[in-house]
């Protein structure tokens, strides 16, 4: 049997096929995750928006800590040579910063969503 070699044509269109692909494939994988976080995270405010009101007096501390660490998340991701600190850095990758930001999201989502659940 004799080897016919491909034409140029027929070699772009399997690259351009298999690129468009392994870009459907990743960005559904990566989406799927991201809406997963934001799910976690809305959870958690409702977690957090329900424990602390059972005593009543941790709910100023309970804020506190919330605002708190809403602000330290972002202030690591939207810093703006956060590219020179964590480069070399194994223990927050771009993405885990993208996953904490994202159950941010969530979390301040949550909590608006009970605070307009508590003011209707």
């Amino acid at each position: 049997m004799k080897y016919i070699p491909k034409t140029n044509l027929e070699i772009q269109i399997n690259l351009n096929f298999d690129y468009f692909v392994n870009f459907i494939n990743f960005k559904l994988n990566y989406l799927s995750i991201q809406l997963l976080n934001i799910l976690l995270g809305f959870f958690i405010s409702t977690t957090l928006s329900t424990i602390p009101a059972q005593t009543g007096d941790w709910g100023i501390i309970a804020a506190a800590i919330i605002v708190t660490n809403q602000e330290i998340i972002s202030k690591i991701v939207y810093q703006k040579h956060r590219i020179y600190y964590f480069k070399n850095s194994h223990l927050l990758p771009q993405t885990w910063l993208k996953y904490c930001n994202s159950i941010k999201i969530g979390i301040l989502y949550g909590l608006f969503v009970d605070a307009f659940k508590l003011g209707s």
